[in-house]
């Protein structure tokens, strides 16, 4: 089976990192998101990858060349305009059109699940999973048998809270190109941006008698905004494997696990963790760290983080205070005035 990953955009919610560099190259539990993404199904038995590449597309290329080149058989696909996945995958359909099934799985989403159980379902079928606010996510709607009735993107009012997660497995590639192509001459398939959701081109296969089905996946990790980067961050890093087992002599510092450090870092006089992840030749003094991200190449000193991405290459040079109060005194140094 092939899988097909979309990775052309530009990652504007988790800018100014995006500036310098694509989304899924974004750092997260010690590696870049699409390298989560690879593996995961690399671990799963694919072995043949597609790349739909578009905003800094030759870091994306030099990333997977240089990391997997031994282990995958990978193509690069550009797309311009950049409008949406069901465009990204009609950019593609020369590259896949002849295949038997295809594995779609979006470039911004670390998914666990049952893999082998995911695979083996006779008929298309959707990753999904329950949330809160089901409005800003592709939504679909089920019989009592799990057969997908309905799927639409960011409903005003949603009849369900089952979440498409970015993992598609399709049985019907003739049929999701031809829906593809019909939703793309037709513009009130499309939102006011002009962006071809893959949820619509779904939703034209059930509406020609494609069955689709869905499964629950363990965990999701939606990796598109500084918040929930850094609640996967801190989930991922308490997995067995990711977290770094400190062996190293840090002079005169506190660490609290879970922590991730790279290559050759050098920390002195720091509290650091939990939920710490540290790129690659990064030296951090004087400072206290936690619930963080952290780039390669990073100069830290007296600075005091919660909840903070800081990118590679960076200088952050904390506030030194030297203060003579008096009596009935009080002062506020906290962001958010608590």
């Amino acid at each position: 089976m092939k899988a097909i990953i979309p990775v052309a955009g530009a990652g504007t919610r988790l800018r100014p990192h995006t500036h310098t560099q694509p989304k899924p190259l974004v750092p997260i539990a010690g590696k870049p998101i699409l390298g989560h993404i690879i593996d995961n199904l690399y671990n799963n038995g694919i072995r043949n990858f597609l790349f739909v590449i578009g905003y800094l597309g030759d870091k994306i290329e030099e990333y997977v060349t240089n990391t997997y080149k031994d282990s995958i058989q990978t193509e690069f696909v550009l797309q311009e305009p950049r409008i949406g996945s069901a465009h990204a995958l009609w950019i593609a359909r020369e590259f896949i059109k002849e295949e038997e099934e295809l594995l779609i799985v979006l470039g911004d989403t670390i998914v666990e699940m049952n893999y082998t159980h995911f695979f083996d379902i006779k008929n298309t079928v959707v990753a999904v999973r329950k949330v809160d606010n089901p409005r800003i996510f592709g939504i679909v709607e089920a019989d009592k048998n799990g057969t997908i009735k309905r799927l639409i993107e960011k409903p005003r009012i949603p009849k369900s809270n089952l979440a498409l997660v970015g993992a598609y497995k399709v049985t019907n590639i003739p049929l999701l190109l031809d829906s593809i192509k019909k939703i793309m001459s037709n513009s009130a398939s499309a939102n006011s941006s002009w962006e071809y959701h893959l949820t619509d081109a779904l939703m034209e296969m059930v509406l020609q008698g494609e069955k689709i089905t869905f499964v629950e996946v363990d965990n999701w990790f939606d990796c598109g905004k500084k918040e929930t980067l850094l609640e996967a961050n801190a989930s991922l890093l308490k997995r067995h494997g990711f977290e770094t087992s400190v062996s190293t002599d840090y002079p005169n510092c506190i660490i609290i696990q879970p922590v991730r450090f790279g290559k050759q870092c050098k920390l002195e006089n720091s509290i650091i963790g939990p939920n710490v992840a540290i790129g690659d030749h990064t030296n951090i003094s004087n400072s206290i760290i936690q619930n963080s991200i952290i780039g390669s190449f990073s100069e830290l000193t007296h600075a005091t983080l919660d909840k903070s991405i800081i990118g590679s290459d960076s200088s952050l040079k904390g506030l030194i205070q030297s203060l003579n109060i008096g009596d009935s005194t009080e002062i506020n140094f906290t962001s958010n005035n608590e």
